[in-house]
């Protein structure tokens, strides 16, 4: 046991470029990490990594010694999981990425009412607008809002999400409503932009009656947080492009109003993310199924409003 705890830490070091951060990444400090990493360079007799002040980079022995031992680590805790569904027992970390807004208003209230019921499963959240990969963040499950990427990973859907087109009655008031698509990519109209390298945002797709157009908007902000985009058009700096259950306080308090509600933009899928194999783990399917049930009934509840006043 003390070779595959070793063995943890060489791999979470590789992958998160530090003995601090891998050693943070599985509760250990950075003293123990470090001397898990010196007796696997003593037992292999061979050194591991190439060590600067400023960066930590695996040898040409490390990296091919990494590709193995992922492998082993990751089977091992694939046949603890099996096992464990066997005991009827689950226990174990579920490594979770959502994005802010999401992650925020859903899936953070849901967590503690999930371990409340599965005392013995740990939940490590990650809250990002930015794109994450499962396989190289070692991720168990990413809950999206968008359109599914074309990738070996299974999709669980929750629930279709409206987007909404909106922005305040005084900005409105200043700038003039747009009256077609086109208006929002000429500069007397400011959209507010979710950017960050790779980001799937830099057009808005929206449904006419002649079928769905993608257009580029024009805008002085961008942010990769769309929490910052919100605050932005509540401060009358432009139109922005969200999900109703974002807003829906703010549109039916009035402090934002819908834009071009008759081009409005497609519907974004609301799911669970995750690698095929993983739900065979009988921990990340009791998450799923949690989730997917608990986030449609919250969803309708956020949403409820929004869709009365229609």
């Amino acid at each position: 046991m003390p070779y595959l705890e070793s063995l943890k830490v060489f791999v979470r070091v590789v992958e998160l470029g530090s003995i601090t951060a891998g050693g943070r990444d599985l509760r250990l400090t950075p003293a123990v990490a470090s001397n898990r990493i010196k007796e696997l360079e003593k037992r292999l007799d061979v050194r591991l990594f190439n060590r600067t002040t400023r960066k930590l980079t695996p040898t040409e022995a490390g990296q091919s010694f990494y590709d193995h031992a992922r492998t082993i680590v990751e089977n091992v805790e694939h046949a603890e999981a099996v096992i464990a569904g066997f005991a009827g027992s689950p226990h174990g970390v579920i490594q979770v990425a959502a994005p802010l807004g999401v992650g925020k208003r859903i899936v953070a209230p849901l967590v503690p009412r999930f371990v409340e019921n599965y005392p013995d499963i740990s939940i490590r959240l990650r809250l990002s607008d930015r794109k994450v990969d499962l396989l190289d963040d070692r991720l168990d499950v990413a809950l999206m809002v968008g359109t599914p990427p074309e990738s070996t990973l299974t999709l669980r859907k929750i629930a279709d999400c409206p987007r909404v087109l909106c922005a305040t009655p005084e900005y409105l008031a200043g700038r003039g409503a747009p009256q077609r698509p086109q208006d929002l990519t000429e500069k007397e109209h400011n959209c507010l932009l979710l950017r960050y390298p790779r980001s799937p945002e830099y057009f808005w797709t929206l449904q006419t009656p002649e079928g769905p157009i993608k257009i580029e908007p024009a805008g002085s902000y961008d942010s990769d947080d769309g929490d910052v985009l919100t605050a932005w058009a509540l401060d009358h700096r432009g139109i922005v492009n969200k999900p109703v259950f974002d807003v829906a306080e703010e549109l039916e308090s009035g402090h934002l109003v819908e834009v071009l509600p008759q081009t409005p933009p497609m519907d974004a899928i609301f799911g669970c993310l995750y690698p095929h194999r993983r739900l065979q783990d009988p921990k990340i399917r009791l998450f799923v199924d949690f989730m997917v049930a608990q986030c449609r009934v919250q969803l309708r509840e956020m949403q409820s409003g929004y869709f009365r006043g229609r």
